[in-house]
């Protein structure tokens, strides 16, 4: 069954519509990062719709470790634990794997490595990451798979996607039993598939084909906006893209900036996600159609204007960029909170407008638009 419908295109950019369990999703999408069930500065479920957000985004390792997904399960899964009540897409967890470097040790079975909150020794095989992803009962789950660094040994590389393509069918089989089962807390949940393989382009694209195969509800590129260039990253997914199944969501892992995501667009890719958002504006970078405003910069210390006039943001018709420094200097929480809910606002109404875009034919403007305006603070592309 085919999950998503597209609606429009232009070039390679795609309008769709995608169902779920809890709603449908209109793509090209953001997915606001809640990894640990909250987003990091302040904002609630209620934040969220209020700001636009179709989907969210919780970490299948972070939750397992803390509070526990049995504990999750018990309380009517992660829609009821969070109080939302439209799309999550859980990360199987293997990328926060990956980060932790010495703390694991990866082997056929699945990964074996310390928690990061306590210490304490966790395996986790991919049968373990789709059982926890049931137990949250999101509506997209992930594939559990290794995310290679870059730049890394061919033969590693390749030794790598053949085992991510082995644990990909024992993913698949777990799934189709949790889903079966009938105490399931989302019996609607879909599984994505992750393609790896690095900046080797026959390998990604070997490795493409062979996870098409399983006929999964959509997939994923993993694996980049970990150290590659941005050109490398566009290259890739230009090579990828050639062989994805056109009638399934294309989700790019951990990106980005504005500007890529206007630029991925542009290449066929269907959902983003990415902390930068949130994580920048908590360091006082607020993203606006003019560019990234550094609200640290003296210049705004008596400042009585918005962050962007234009913007049709609660922070921007209510706040000064002087009261906003204010916070900031002063250490207050609210200054976080703030921040936050302009960027992902942005990001969110960005993606709207991107969807008009690509809907009216437009989208070749809006993207040099885009472009123009990050050009002068140096990101080009």
């Amino acid at each position: 069954m085919n999950y998503l419908s597209i609606t429009a295109t232009d070039g390679r950019a795609r309008v769709g519509v995608l169902r779920t369990a809890h709603g449908d999703v209109q793509t090209p999408c953001f997915m606001n990062v809640g990894t640990q069930a909250a987003v990091k500065g302040g904002l609630d479920a209620g934040d969220l719709a209020a700001l636009g957000c179709q989907i969210e985004l919780s970490n299948t390792y972070h939750l397992h470790v803390r509070p526990g997904d049995e504990l999750i399960r018990k309380l009517g899964g992660l829609h009821a634990f969070m109080s939302w009540n439209r799309p999550i897409l859980t990360d199987s967890g293997g990328f926060q794997i990956f980060s932790l470097a010495g703390l694991r040790k990866i082997t056929e079975e699945g990964v074996a490595f310390r928690s990061h909150v306590d210490g304490r020794h966790i395996f986790m095989s991919p049968e373990d990451s789709v059982r926890i992803q049931a137990n949250l009962g999101s509506d997209i789950a992930m594939a559990f798979d290794e995310c290679i660094e870059i730049p890394s040994p061919r033969e590693y590389i390749e030794a790598s996607c053949e085992r991510t393509l082995r644990w990909l069918t024992r993913c698949r089989d777990e799934w189709v039993r949790q889903i079966a089962s009938p105490t399931a807390i989302n019996r609607g949940q879909l599984l994505f598939g992750i393609n790896q393989g690095a900046t080797e382009h026959d390998i990604r694209i070997r490795h493409m084909k062979q996870i098409a195969e399983l006929d999964l509800a959509g997939y994923a590129i993993g694996g980049l906006a970990v150290g590659e260039s941005h050109g490398e990253m566009y290259d890739t997914i230009e090579a990828v893209e050639t062989v994805m199944p056109q009638d399934k969501p294309r989700y790019l892992m951990g990106v980005g900036t504005p500007v890529n995501l206007v630029e991925c667009v542009a290449r066929g890719i269907d959902m983003f996600d990415c902390v930068m958002p949130a994580r920048n504006g908590r360091h006082g970078h607020f993203f606006t159609d003019n560019g990234v405003v550094n609200i640290n910069n003296a210049k705004f210390s008596d400042d009585s204007e918005p962050i962007d006039a234009h913007c049709g943001c609660p922070v921007c018709s209510t706040h000064s960029r002087a009261y906003i420094r204010h916070l900031f200097k002063a250490g207050e929480m609210l200054a976080l909170r703030l921040a936050v809910t302009h960027n992902l606002w942005y990001y969110n109404n960005l993606m709207a407008r991107i969807r008009t875009a690509i809907t009216d034919g437009t989208f070749s403007a809006l993207r040099r638009e885009i472009l123009a305006v990050y050009a002068k603070q140096g990101e080009s592309r």
